[in-house]
């Protein structure tokens, strides 16, 4: 499915009964409507950032649902896309913590090379209806995901934005794991506590204290 060492980690998943009829659904909702991601960039947050190089995790809740948006990994847009105004927010927070510039576009894939899993709870969703993937299956999926993550003996920095997000705290129980809340980046709440979090320097202090390679965070190189 992945063609990396995810594939070993979620063999249970992939080979499960559940998850194939599940997935007969998914190909199904694809060939009968406008569905995104781009059926193969579901996956895309998992290739980019193989379970062995996981450093940090972004919970995202789900894909974006306007034409060209979503490229399978949480809170990023293809490079030709305007910037949704919660990435322009997660950017202005980036900016005020480490003084990195603002990026231009909204690709995010150089995080994903550096170790960011961004990872949506749900993988998939109908044009122009948000949510409308929700219960449909893929939270079993990325729960599990979550848990095999929090087994991980190397330190993982899990960034949990907004309600939904921090839900997923109760799957991390390994005390080697930091976990970082703050309210979700978008226009609605960013300034009830968004705004000011410092996640970026709080997750580089972290690694760097647990002798891990900080992230590179600017998008700009």
């Amino acid at each position: 499915m992945i063609g990396n060492d995810w594939d070993e980690v979620l063999k249970v998943i992939w080979n499960s009964e559940g998850f194939k009829k599940f997935y007969h659904i998914i190909e199904n909702e694809y060939n009968t409507k406008t569905i995104y991601p781009p059926k193969d960039h579901i996956f895309n947050a998992l290739k980019l950032t193989p379970y062995k190089n996981v450093k940090v995790v972004i919970v995202g809740q789900d894909p974006y649902h306007g034409e060209g948006e979503a490229m399978g990994l949480s809170f990023s847009v293809n490079k030709d896309i305007k910037i949704p105004p919660s990435l322009q927010n997660i950017y202005k927070e980036l900016n005020d913590d480490l003084n990195i510039p603002i990026h231009q576009d909204g690709d995010l894939t150089k995080w994903a090379k550096e170790g960011v899993l961004l990872l949506n709870a749900v993988l998939t969703v109908e044009k122009d209806k948000p949510a409308s993937h929700r219960n449909l299956g893929w939270e079993p999926l990325t729960d599990y995901i979550i848990k095999e993550l929090n087994q991980k003996d190397e330190p993982v920095v899990f960034i949990l934005w907004g309600n939904f997000a921090k839900e997923k705290a109760k799957f991390i129980t390994n005390p080697n794991h930091y976990i970082i809340t703050s309210p979700h980046p978008s226009p609605f709440s960013a300034r009830s506590g968004f705004f000011g979090s410092k996640p970026f320097s709080k997750t580089n202090n972290y690694l760097i204290k647990k002798n891990i390679k900080p992230i590179d965070w600017d998008l700009n190189k």
